[in-house]
């Protein structure tokens, strides 16, 4: 596998670059990144939609309720992810602050009710309290919070990238001296 790689090292390369522009570009312009993102998501949802209402129409026994349901569904969330993708967006970004919120106050909730049962149930406290923090925080600046998704996204991007970069050039050093040593007679 070394030796094909190494033949094909620039792969590694033309990959790594590729995903080090996505996560400067994701850095620079967050908004774009995520309106993008939103409408990827929106023509994905409207082709699921779509298919899942030929499913529908296709089930000859049974009850085709299920599927139609996830066609109009789908059909709706992707047409509302296409035409209001800023909305989408900030809608997503208010459902995560909503979740961490909720899941705050149940882990806080749980480290109290344990705390005659094990040692240590303030982390839990902790983690429920930064969870807590976090939801509210995006309830209050979703945009900011937005903003910040597409700055992790575009970080990622980049360190995944130079790593891909980095074993491009490894893998270009190390495959010529593994083929050298794998030779049988």
């Amino acid at each position: 596998m070394l030796n094909d790689l190494a033949r094909h090292w620039w792969v590694l390369t033309v990959r790594g670059a590729a995903a080090i522009i996505f996560g400067l570009l994701a850095v620079i312009w967050p908004g774009i990144t995520l309106i993008a993102l939103t409408i990827v998501f929106g023509v994905y949802a409207l082709a699921d939609g779509v298919l899942a209402a030929v499913s529908a129409i296709r089930v000859r026994n049974g009850n085709r309720l299920p599927l139609a349901l996830e066609a109009v569904f789908g059909l709706g969330f992707g047409a509302v992810a296409l035409v209001w993708p800023g909305v989408t967006v900030i809608v997503l970004i208010v459902l995560i602050g909503a979740w961490a919120f909720v899941t705050g106050i149940f882990e806080i909730i749980t480290a109290v009710r344990l705390r005659e049962e094990i040692e240590g149930e303030w982390l839990l406290i902790l983690a429920g309290a930064l969870s807590v923090f976090f939801g509210l925080l995006v309830w209050f600046w979703p945009t900011t919070a937005a903003v910040a998704v597409a700055w992790i996204i575009g970080i990622y991007a980049i360190v995944f990238g130079a790593v891909l970069v980095m074993l491009s050039l490894r893998v270009r050093r190390e495959g010529p001296s593994v083929a050298r040593d794998n030779i049988t007679l």
